[in-house]
């Protein structure tokens, strides 16, 4: 079913031009961009389909070509690839962003930048944004994977990146697949430990972020940097 079957109130396209796009659901969003549904399922009932599945939009931003596929509907490579080039763009767009900004004018935005980059990976990902003197983006580099320890992430591939990078300061990040945000022993040594390291070279360790799909904890706003 298209979008010219569905009610003319219930078409994301007129609610859209009339109310703007705030006033639109996550489903009517990506309703827009797929354009189309399948036999016995119109592309609203599509989209939310695909949110439930892959876990919102934090998890569409992860999800591979092959995962999305495997969906009724979605086993075309121009939807595919319209949706994928999307939510590149958005990924750019809020990168773009931090490298303007100091990221401490915009703490949500780095904390939704790296949800958006690892927050959704079915495994552990260590992530380092590196900054320059006024603390804009440089980059971000994922360094490691698999489960984070001392052992597992080496404070010296960190402090060799950030002196490639010309770094003054870093945001460590990491993700819980579990979806629990609160930070480990483990994780707090860790930190700890690669804030020692940096520090040798001068570089300042400005938070460490835990993400999960749709949530956040930061060390620092939490007073345990």
């Amino acid at each position: 079913m298209a979008f010219k079957d569905l009610p003319l109130d219930a078409r994301p396209r007129e609610k859209l031009i009339a109310r703007g796009a705030a006033a639109l659901a996550d489903a009517e969003l990506l309703a827009l961009l797929l354009r189309t549904g399948v036999a016995g399922k119109n592309v609203l009932q599509l989209a939310q389909q695909l949110l439930e599945r892959f876990g919102g939009l934090s998890g569409l931003l992860h999800t591979a070509p092959d995962d999305l596929k495997a969906v009724k509907g979605m086993g075309g490579s121009a939807k595919r690839s319209e949706l994928t080039a999307v939510l590149e763009l958005a990924r750019r767009a809020m990168g773009e962003r931090l490298k303007e900004r100091t990221v401490f004018d915009s703490p949500e935005a780095v904390k939704q930048y790296l949800q958006m980059h690892i927050g959704s990976r079915p495994h552990e990902v260590f992530a380092v944004l590196f900054l320059d003197v006024q603390h804009r983006l440089l980059t971000l580099e994922e360094l490691f994977r698999g489960t984070l320890t001392q052992t597992s992430v080496y404070p010296r591939e960190v402090v060799t990146r950030a002196l490639h990078h010309q770094a003054a300061a870093v945001v460590l990040a990491h993700n819980h697949p579990s979806g629990s945000i609160e930070p480990s022993r483990a994780d707090e040594s860790l930190t700890q430990t690669l804030r020692a390291a940096l520090a040798l070279v001068d570089v300042r360790v400005l938070d460490h972020v835990i993400v999960s799909p749709g949530q956040s904890f930061s060390m620092a706003e939490r007073g345990l940097l």
